[in-house]
């Protein structure tokens, strides 16, 4: 008997429902893996309103997990029962014990990883390695503007980013996530709740503003996001915590100084098998230099999935 976290309807966390599920066995090109440690990630949270729609209901949700492949379906070469694999990858359907997945959304587990810190950086670690390397690449010296610098992508994205030798700014909402965000790499936190974050980076940067801003946030830091560029910088608008960004006309963009604005997503960075493998071994590299550390800091049982994300929405989590 396989559990499952599935959804019938779209709505708020009491949509999530615990249930059997018929797993059957894997295809061609597919494994099935048991799982041993799943992640919660905010696009989760998505999948499940319908801002970003599922294929079909019901669904399955959960993009992130680490486990162990229990068989393996014709054609599959790479990988063999009993190996030790992860993913941050569609489909969605990582809130489950058990399920089938294409080998080619898979990578082996270094020995040096464990299975709960695969589970909580394979999405949100690979979503930094893109954005840093690829999107925007962050250069020695400069200064740059992350929101939720305590969240699990944020507390990712300081840590590499001082280690790529930038300066860091990066707003939270309280105390005791500046001081978690200034043990992870950030050397300048704002508690937008009670700061100008607009103007704090104005003065820390002596008015020029950033050459880039990593906004995860969306409708209610968008208008600040875009005044904190500098002439012909980037906006990387790469999630909605807030809700969605309201309509605007890209004129305004170049009123504010020919800005680039980008909203880009890692399935798009991990298209092909060799980007995807490249950007799961810089993230292992990077983690096991211990210039990155992934700390798991809450835990749910999977059957208690509906109250992780009361609090991930009510922005109680960190990391």
């Amino acid at each position: 008997m396989v559990n499952a976290i599935r959804i019938h309807r779209l709505g708020g966390p009491e949509v999530l429902q615990w249930e059997v599920v018929d797993v059957g066995g894997p295809g061609p090109g597919e494994v099935c893996i048991r799982h041993t440690a799943v992640g919660l990630n905010f696009i989760d949270t998505y999948h499940r309103t319908g801002l970003y729609p599922v294929a079909a209901l019901p669904s399955g949700l959960g993009m992130e997990a680490a486990g162990v492949i229990e068989a393996v379906g014709d054609g599959v070469s790479d990988f063999v029962i009993g190996d030790r694999v992860a993913y941050g990858a569609a489909p969605p359907g990582a809130y489950a014990e058990m399920r089938i997945m294409p080998a080619a959304k898979l990578l082996k587990l270094p020995d040096e990883i464990a299975d709960e810190q695969a589970a909580a950086m394979m999405l949100k670690g690979m979503t930094a390695e893109y954005l840093l390397l690829r999107t925007y690449p962050v250069k020695m010296g400069e200064t740059i503007l992350i929101h939720a610098a305590a969240g699990g992508v944020g507390l990712i994205l300081c840590q590499w980013a001082k280690a790529l030798g930038a300066t860091v700014i990066g707003t939270v909402g309280s105390d005791e996530k500046a001081e978690l965000a200034t043990a992870n790499g950030c050397h300048h936190p704002i508690i937008y709740t009670r700061e100008n974050f607009v103007e704090r980076v104005r003065d820390l940067t002596q008015g020029k503003g950033v050459p880039v801003v990593y906004d995860s946030v969306g409708k209610e830091t968008w208008v600040g996001s875009l005044d904190c560029l500098q002439s012909r910088g980037m906006m990387v608008s790469f999630g909605n915590a807030s809700g969605a960004v309201e309509p605007f006309q890209p004129v305004e963009l170049s009123a504010k100084g020919s800005l680039f604005l980008t909203r880009p997503t890692l399935m798009s960075y991990t298209e092909t098998r060799e980007e995807l493998v490249g950007s799961a071994k810089a993230l292992f590299d990077v983690v096991e230099s211990g210039a990155v550390k992934v700390d798991v800091r809450q835990r749910w049982a999977l059957n208690d999935a509906a109250e992780a994300h009361r609090a991930m929405e009510a922005r109680e989590t960190t990391g």
